[in-house]
């Protein structure tokens, strides 16, 4: 594809100081991300060129790299720069920005090595959900939270995620929920809010979930819009017997579930508030240029 400058649109990647081609073979034997998992990630969508709450994504990945004590190389404003940089060489208006920040290079061994942390990006085409899952609804699976006690760190280390992912896909899920204690925590690469009696529910911020940045946008949305709000612990039964589900995620956005293990949710159909406040985030990310905290090329 070329865009209207006539440059190319390609997916580019990034490590330690250099952009390369994303065909690129570059991770060393003894990257500790690849050996052990040890490291932290963000994704970041671009809108028109502009990297949507890139202030709240980057500040989440410092407080996760900070929270496994990963001293990242870079400050906010140079992986702002950094990312800028990618967007303009890729010439790609929308898209997904995926950086990995990992305690670095050094033989294997479990405690910390004397070695620099590694950066690593990738920009490529943005991955848009289907407008037929938009318009009808998406299905869920409930299964058990098997994850580790800090859910809150967005660690590299996602495989009981990716197998739940992919029992709920093999299951013709869109999605796998969680339960822990008998309560739902969240999605397996998502944020899940409920909507009962026109009262909008989702789970409260612990270790046991991470803090979704569009989770933190459609709180917001909510005071904005006046729809009352409670971040309330949810039972199976609550979880059910809503009127509306929809999840949220960087690259999901906002997602009607109208279907929970075959069960219909409310009417079956998307529903009047999930459907306003997908329809407020729209008009949030539009105006990305305007927002105070935008990355300027």
């Amino acid at each position: 594809m070329i865009n209207r400058q006539g440059v190319f649109k390609i997916s580019i990647g990034f490590i330690n100081g250099r952009f390369i081609s994303i065909e690129e073979e570059v991770i060393p034997i003894d990257e500790r991300g690849h050996q052990f998992g040890d490291g932290v990630y963000e994704v970041i969508r671009v809108y028109n060129s502009m990297p949507f709450m890139a202030d709240e994504h980057l500040e989440r990945l410092m407080r996760s790299a900070e929270a496994v004590q990963i001293e990242p190389n870079q400050s906010l404003d140079q992986l702002k720069e950094i990312i800028n940089q990618g967007i303009e060489i890729s010439g790609l208006t929308d898209a997904e920005v995926y950086i990995q920040v990992t305690r670095g290079i050094s033989p294997r061994q479990h405690h910390f090595p004397q070695c620099p942390a590694s950066l690593s990006m990738t920009i490529r085409p943005v991955r848009l959900v289907s407008e037929e899952l938009r318009r009808n609804g998406a299905s869920v699976t409930l299964m058990d939270d098997e994850r580790w006690a800090n859910c809150y760190i967005k660690s590299l280390n996602l495989l009981p995620n990716v197998l739940a992912k992919q029992a709920a896909y093999s299951a013709g899920h869109y999605e796998a929920v969680f339960i822990r204690d008998g309560l739902i925590t969240e999605g397996s690469s998502s944020n899940v809010f409920v909507v009962k009696g026109q009262v909008v529910y989702t789970t409260p911020l612990s270790k046991k979930i991470l803090s979704g940045i569009t989770r933190q946008a459609v709180i917001g949305l909510c005071k904005e819009l006046g729809i009352a709000l409670e971040e309330k612990e949810m039972t199976t039964e609550f979880f059910m017997d809503s009127d509306e589900i929809f999840i949220t995620s960087t690259t999901t956005e906002l997602l009607p579930i109208c279907s929970v293990d075959g069960q219909t949710i409310g009417d079956g159909k998307p529903g009047s508030i999930t459907q306003r406040l997908y329809t407020a985030y729209q008009v949030l990310y539009k105006g990305t240029k305007n927002r105070q905290n935008r990355v300027i090329l």
